[in-house]
C-alpha cells in the first residue's frame, strides 16, 4: 500500500510539473505580465502627412482594446514616432524603438522608402516587422526578409489588375502614367505593364515625380500634350489630389485609373474637387462607409461606434480610417493568438498562421491568410468607380497574383 501511494504521489507531481511547464509565461523585450510594447513610425509631418491619421486611428483602437481589459490581460503600449517620411529619420526612430524603448515588435511602419531603409536592420535584429503600411512587393519576400510582412494588396499585384482592365476595355487607347521616382513607383509601373501585356506598347508617356515637388502641373501638361486617353494616376494622396484637380482645371478628361492608396473621399477626392473626380476608376478590398449596402452591417456599425466614441471629430469618409482600423484589428488578433508566449519568434509564428481571418471592414469574400511562405495577408480586390459622391463597386472579387 505505501508503494502504491508513493507511485500515485509521484504521478501527481509529474503531472503538476508538466502543467506548470505548459502554463509557463514566456517573454522577450517589450512584453510582461501587464504590458505589450508595440513600435511604429508614421509620417505625422512631411510630404506624406495625409497618412498621419493612420497612426492616430491605430492609437485610438488600441485604447479601445485597453479600455476593454487589454489583450489576455495585458495593456498595449503603442509607441508611435514621426519620421516625416524621411528614410534617415526612420532609421533613427526604428533604432530608438528597438534599442532604447525595447519594443516587442514593429507594426505598420509607413511607406516604401522609409521601410526599405530599415528592413535589413530589423531582420538582422530578428524583430517582427508586421503589417507594413506599404504595398511594396518586397515586403512579402519571406525568403529575403523572413521577419517582415506586408498588409494591403501588394502594389505590383494591384496595378496588374488595372493593366488587365485597360487592356480589355481600352485596347487601342494611348496610355500615360504618373508615378513616384522610388520603389513604390517602380512597383507600380512594373505591375501595370505586366497587366497590359502586349498593350504596354500603347504607353505613350511615362512621367515621374519626387515627394519634395510642390506640384505635378508640368507632368500633367506633358501627359495631355502626348494625347493620353487613359491616365494611370499612381500617386500618393497629396499628389493624387493635385493631379485630379489639375486635369479637371485644364478641361482634360481622360479615363483615369487611381491607385488604391489614394481613394479617400475625405482626404483626396474632396480636395481635388468631387466634380473633377467623377468617373475615376480604382479598386478596393474594404467596405466604404458611404455605400448603403453596409447600412445594417454589424462590422460597419462597430466601426462607426468606435469613431463616435474615440475619434468623433474625424471625417468618417477618410478611407485611411478604415485601413488603420482593419490593420489594428489584425494586429490585436495576432497578439491574442500568442497567449502567454510573447516571444518575438511566437509573434511571427502567429502572424504566419492566419487562416481566412474575417475582419469587420473587409469586403465579403475577402479574408486574411498567411503562412511561413506567404507574407501577403490580403490578396483580393474589387473594381470600383466614383460617381461624384461615393464609390460604386463593379465586377467580381479579383485574386491578385
Amino acid at each position: 500500500m505505501p508503494k502504491i501511494c508513493a507511485t500515485l504521489l509521484s504521478s501527481v507531481f509529474i503531472l503538476l510539473g508538466a502543467n506548470s511547464c505548459y502554463a509557463e509565461k514566456k517573454y522577450d523585450p517589450g512584453a510582461s505580465d501587464t504590458t505589450i510594447k508595440i513600435g511604429n513610425t508614421e509620417s505625422y509631418s512631411g510630404p506624406a502627412s495625409a497618412f498621419a491619421i493612420i497612426g492616430r486611428t491605430q492609437a485610438a483602437y488600441f485604447k479601445l482594446i485597453n479600455d476593454q481589459g487589454g489583450v489576455n490581460g495585458r495593456k498595449i503600449e503603442f509607441l508611435s514616432y514621426d519620421d516625416a517620411y524621411s528614410p534617415p529619420k526612420t532609421v533613427e526612430q526604428a533604432r530608438k524603438l528597438i534599442e532604447s524603448d525595447e519594443v516587442l515588435l514593429l507594426y505598420s511602419t509607413l511607406g516604401t522608402p522609409p521601410n526599405m531603409a530599415i528592413i535589413k536592420y530589423i531582420n538582422g535584429k530578428q524583430v517582427p516587422h508586421l503589417f507594413i503600411a506599404s504595398g511594396g512587393t518586397v515586403f512579402g519576400d519571406h525568403k529575403k526578409y523572413p521577419w517582415s510582412m506586408g498588409f494591403q494588396p501588394h502594389t505590383e499585384g494591384e496595378t496588374r489588375i488595372y493593366g488587365r482592365y485597360v487592356a480589355e476595355k481600352y485596347p487601342n487607347a494611348k496610355i500615360g502614367v504618373l508615378y513616384s521616382g522610388d520603389g513604390f513607383g517602380r512597383d507600380n509601373i512594373t505591375g501595370f505593364k505586366q497587366g497590359l501585356g502586349d498593350g504596354a506598347k500603347n504607353i505613350v508617356a511615362e512621367v515621374t515625380y519626387e515627394s519634395t515637388e510642390p506640384t505635378v502641373d508640368s507632368q500633367l501638361l506633358k501627359l495631355r500634350a502626348a494625347g493620353v486617353e487613359v491616365f494611370a494616376n499612381f500617386t500618393t494622396p497629396k499628389f493624387a489630389a493635385m493631379a485630379i484637380r489639375k486635369a479637371g482645371e485644364m478641361g482634360w478628361k481622360p479615363v483615369q485609373i487611381l491607385h488604391g492608396i489614394s481613394i479617400s473621399v475625405g482626404s483626396v477626392l474632396k480636395p481635388a474637387g468631387l466634380d473633377h473626380a467623377t468617373g475615376v476608376i480604382s479598386a478596393n478590398y474594404a467596405k466604404d462607409v458611404d455605400d448603403p449596402a453596409w447600412a445594417d452591417n454589424e462590422g460597419m456599425k462597430k466601426f462607426l461606434a468606435f469613431l463616435a466614441k474615440y475619434m468623433p471629430d474625424e471625417d468618417k469618409r477618410n478611407s485611411n480610417l478604415v485601413y488603420a482600423y482593419t490593420s489594428a484589428q489584425a494586429m490585436t488578433h495576432v497578439l491574442k493568438q500568442c497567449g502567454d508566449d510573447l516571444t518575438r519568434a511566437n509573434v511571427l509564428k502567429q502572424a504566419e498562421s492566419l487562416n481566412n481571418l474575417e475582419l469587420d471592414l473587409l469586403l465579403p469574400g475577402i479574408t486574411l491568410t498567411t503562412s511561413p511562405t506567404d507574407h501577403y495577408p490580403i490578396e483580393q480586390m474589387q473594381m470600383q468607380r466614383f460617381d461624384g459622391s461615393s464609390w460604386e463597386r463593379f465586377g467580381p472579387i479579383i485574386n491578385i497574383d
